[in-house]
């Protein structure tokens, strides 16, 4: 087994868009991967293009008829009437582009080589920034997500041999694809943390799929303090006593204050510390990507969390060099890049963002505890 880490990205996501008015108008896996270059933090060694999936792949999850029609899509860069309305491709959260197909299955593709490789030794961790998609259903494109590459990904690590799956989303959405996806599978548990009333409004506190998920809706301006919790009294003793062979991390940026689409307020502090509480949980780990909006935010983000997989410091300040990367970002069309703050561009670590614990976090996580204590026999 490699001693490090493995980067999986691709360059299709350096000059691939959703459209000029589309949330995901942002550069960002790019972004991750330059902003670790510049920084050292990605040697050629530690980095692999992530591989386009096949629809033979694809339809493990997902339908064929909706394969052909996202393939077919591309080629044209048109739908029927009949094809928006049946597979919710050409709207406009999820629109026609040039790469509507090539796109989504590059991170499918990568989240399926995830598996294979941590199933057969290889190595202990990899990062697939470009995969997340965790909106996706088998026959339709859900929430900007055309295919679920999570999904993928959970069913490539089972077929290479590491049955029993963690699943932790700390995106700011829901992840229903998913849960629809493997909902009373008894060897997955799937925790998603999320904001309460937030698209696409699933995964209420009482919603266990059937004893497979863990939900905590979160209220508006979840702090630091509030997650790290959550981490320790809510993630952590689920996952000590699943035991899990694998652990997927669905690490949506958009939990940050900056994101435009979101109303938390962590900094980039709680997840990198998210990460580097699971690992020790995680005889493999897949770490993927998912939401975030604005492209300063998520690219020191995401960088800083593949430098707490490989081990790497991360400064508070930007070295001349990520500087550079971070300052030719731009955010058209929306108010937050009219006028960026400075630190956006000098920093790469947030000030942190602590707080009180509200007691509504306190009773929502003693609920699920102590309805797990009535599922699964006192296990707490």
């Amino acid at each position: 087994m490699a001693n490090h880490p493995l980067f999986l990205g691709n360059e299709i996501y350096r000059n691939s868009s959703y459209g000029p008015s589309h949330p995901l108008r942002v550069p960002r896996v790019s972004t991750v991967m330059d902003l670790a270059r510049s920084l050292g933090w990605l040697p050629d060694y530690m980095y692999r293009t992530s591989p386009r999936a096949r629809p033979k792949a694809l339809v493990h999850w997902h339908a064929p008829e909706y394969i052909a029609a996202l393939e077919r899509a591309e080629d044209t860069q048109s739908v029927t009437e009949d094809e928006r309305a049946r597979f919710h491709l050409g709207t406009h959260s999820n629109p026609i582009y040039p790469e509507v197909f090539r796109r989504p299955a590059t991170g499918a593709g990568g989240a399926i080589l995830a598996g294979e490789l941590l199933g057969k030794g290889t190595y202990a961790s990899v990062y697939v920034p470009g995969a997340g998609t965790h909106h996706g259903m088998p026959g339709r494109a859900n929430g900007f997500c055309y295919l679920n590459d999570v999904a993928l990904g959970i069913l490539s690590l089972r077929h290479h041999g590491l049955h029993r799956i963690a699943y932790v989303d700390i995106d700011a959405h829901h992840a229903d694809g998913v849960e629809y996806g493997f909902q009373g599978d008894p060897d997955i548990l799937m925790i998603s943390i999320h904001e309460e009333n937030l698209w696409p409004k699933t995964g209420l506190l009482s919603d266990h799929a059937d004893g497979s998920a863990v939900n905590l809706p979160v209220p508006r301006g979840l702090n630091d303090s509030e997650m790290r919790y959550i981490q320790n009294h809510l993630v952590l003793p689920f996952l000590e006593h699943f035991q899990p062979d694998a652990i997927v991390l669905q690490c949506g940026a958009d939990a940050v204050e900056e994101d435009p689409l979101a109303h938390l307020s962590l900094s980039n502090n709680a997840h990198w510390a998210f990460v580097k509480a699971l690992m020790p949980y995680a005889p493999r780990l897949m770490v993927t990507g998912g939401g975030g909006y604005n492209p300063w935010s998520v690219g020191r983000l995401w960088a800083g969390v593949w430098a707490t997989l490989a081990g790497f410091e991360i400064p508070d300040n930007a070295p001349a060099a990520a500087e550079q990367v971070l300052r030719a970002l731009s955010f058209p069309g929306h108010r937050l890049g009219r006028n960026p703050p400075e630190h956006w561009f000098t920093t790469l670590r947030d000030s942190p963002r602590e707080g009180v614990v509200r007691p509504e976090i306190v009773t929502r996580v003693k609920a699920l505890l102590q309805r797990s204590n009535r599922q699964r026999g006192g296990i707490f």
